[in-house]
């Protein structure tokens, strides 16, 4: 069974990131979603969201899109207490 894929090419920041975290609600820890976007801001916007909340993203580029598979974690990044 292929991944769940997001078509996110034309459109612009913060699209992409929205259309991910939207469809990742409804998936289970370890499922893939695979996101293509040509915004040059989703090559680091979707890379700071998957870390922020646990998951984790490889890239492929394709010609004029990026294609970036997101296995999503269980929990949240880890908020560091150091000091506290």
């Amino acid at each position: 069974m292929s991944a769940p894929v997001l078509d996110a090419r034309g459109q612009r920041c913060p699209m992409p990131v929205i259309a991910l975290a939207r469809a990742a609600r409804a998936q289970p820890p370890g499922a893939v979603l695979v996101v293509l976007a040509d915004d040059p801001a989703a090559r680091h916007d979707i890379p700071a969201w998957a870390r922020l909340k646990g998951h984790t993203v490889s890239l492929a580029d394709d010609g004029g899109h990026t294609a970036y598979r997101v296995v999503l974690g269980g929990h949240p990044a880890e908020k560091s207490t150091a000091g506290a």
